[in-house]
């Protein structure tokens, strides 16, 4: 975005028709502040991102003349919030002015969304150039077929059918990409977790107001199973990468013994690609277990690297902080490549207090990557909960970014899980 541009706030009517106001500037929310995008923190939306309204919240933007922020004068304005598509991390909020009885919003993202120069504009960045999330020109039917080929090809295996559902009814992008042959293969294999994490996607509690966007698998696949899914996965991609640890299930490394028994049967049979295990590192044993039969990585959902904030977002059962940094101590000692799945929230995780946190969390281990992921919840359940661990004031995800980069040279950033060879990324 040129650095003199500010777009002007979009809203929506009572009937969900999106407007951009005449008179208002767009506002972004970081942390409980209120401010103009800055410089860079603003690019046209992608494609494949999607616009949301959002009820019970009144769209707030800036009054250039008296510089102050307000809400439009008329009857029946929502506030619009941007979905950004795979591969964008958001700078910004949106802003709004939530109304009594207003209800919870869905487990998304809600990145701040404006208008100029003929476009809408989001503050987002985009952190990766891998395109394995974008089905653009991918018709549908293309998919369809290729997960009927799935379950036709294996009629007995309920993982290939369990994945073949999430394809075609939840348009999971990772079984879409399985049913298509390429990229990055899930392979979800645990029933229950081990911790209660307040955006949960696959099961919350009746009466959160909140509930999880996709059912939870619901048996426990045997290693076979698992194994002929690498290998159909292997036989059609030449840089596969197989991730136990999805969206639809609990925490892997409860099965660690069954993964353990599924990659060490893979692997004797020839089996190549990467194998990687997103996890919340709450079993070093397990990830122990996994490395020895031939894993080569581990994704660590980290929403803070502060124990208190940890604790309260997670809420684990049986485990705590000091277990996550052993699995990562762990998982570096056997050789595996150890990437963070940080959930980054615009005015909490840019902070002074959370970063100073996980650059002694990188660099006393030496992190090799971190994905900058959007921590999917409401914004207000999120902030009322990082309200008690008070970090300071939000740096901004480029400052953020480069101080990090600056304390720890070595460290990589990006979405999605990499592909390696010999231990290092391709």
């Amino acid at each position: 975005m040129p650095r003199h541009l500010i777009p002007r706030l979009v809203f929506a009517d009572a009937s969900g028709r999106i407007f951009d106001h005449p008179d208002l500037l767009m506002l972004t929310r970081r942390g409980e502040e209120l401010a103009l995008p800055r410089p860079g923190e603003v690019m046209p939306l992608p494609p494949e991102s999607e616009l949301f309204v959002l009820p019970g919240r009144k769209p707030v933007g800036l009054d250039p003349e008296t510089g102050q922020a307000e809400a439009p004068s008329g009857e029946g304005e929502q506030a619009v919030a941007a979905f950004v598509c795979p591969g964008h991390t958001a700078t910004g909020v949106a802003a709004y002015l939530k109304e009594p009885g207003a209800p919870t919003l869905p487990m998304f993202s809600y990145a701040a969304v404006g208008f100029a120069e003929g476009r809408l504009w989001v503050c987002t960045k985009k952190v990766d150039e891998d395109r394995r999330q974008v089905f653009a020109g991918i018709p549908r039917e293309r998919i369809a077929k290729g997960a009927q080929r799935l379950l036709a090809a294996y009629p007995r295996n309920r993982l290939m059918a369990h994945l073949a559902t999430c394809a075609l009814t939840y348009c999971c992008p990772a079984a879409r990409n399985l049913a298509l042959g390429r990229y990055e293969a899930p392979l979800p294999t645990a029933r229950t977790c081990n911790a209660r994490c307040l955006g949960c996607l696959s099961e919350q509690p009746e009466g959160s107001g909140f509930p999880a966007p996709q059912k939870r698998i619901a048996f426990a696949p045997d290693p076979k199973e698992i194994v002929e899914v690498m290998a159909e996965h292997c036989r059609r991609e030449k840089r596969p990468i197989f991730s136990f640890g999805q969206g639809c299930e609990g925490e892997p490394l409860t099965e660690a013994k069954a993964i353990a028994e599924a990659v060490a049967a893979f692997r004797k049979a020839g089996g190549r690609g990467t194998v990687n295990v997103n996890t919340n590192a709450s079993l070093p044993e397990g990830v122990a277990r996994i490395a020895r039969a031939g894993a080569d990585s581990i994704r660590v959902s980290l929403a803070s690297a502060r124990p208190g904030l940890y604790t309260d977002y997670y809420r684990p059962r049986g485990y705590g902080f000091d277990d996550v940094v052993q699995s990562v101590r762990t998982a570096k000692a056997a050789g595996l490549w150890v990437s963070l799945n940080l959930f980054f929230f615009p005015g909490v995780t840019d902070t002074e207090g959370e970063l100073a946190a996980l650059t002694d969390l990188v660099a006393e281990h030496k992190v090799d990557f971190i994905q900058l992921r959007n921590l999917n919840m409401d914004p207000d359940l999120y902030l009322d909960l990082a309200a008690k661990h008070p970090g300071g004031p939000s740096m901004g995800l480029a400052n953020f970014r480069k101080r990090l980069k600056k304390a720890c040279p070595w460290l990589e950033y990006g979405y999605f899980n990499p592909f390696l060879l010999g231990g290092k990324r391709a």
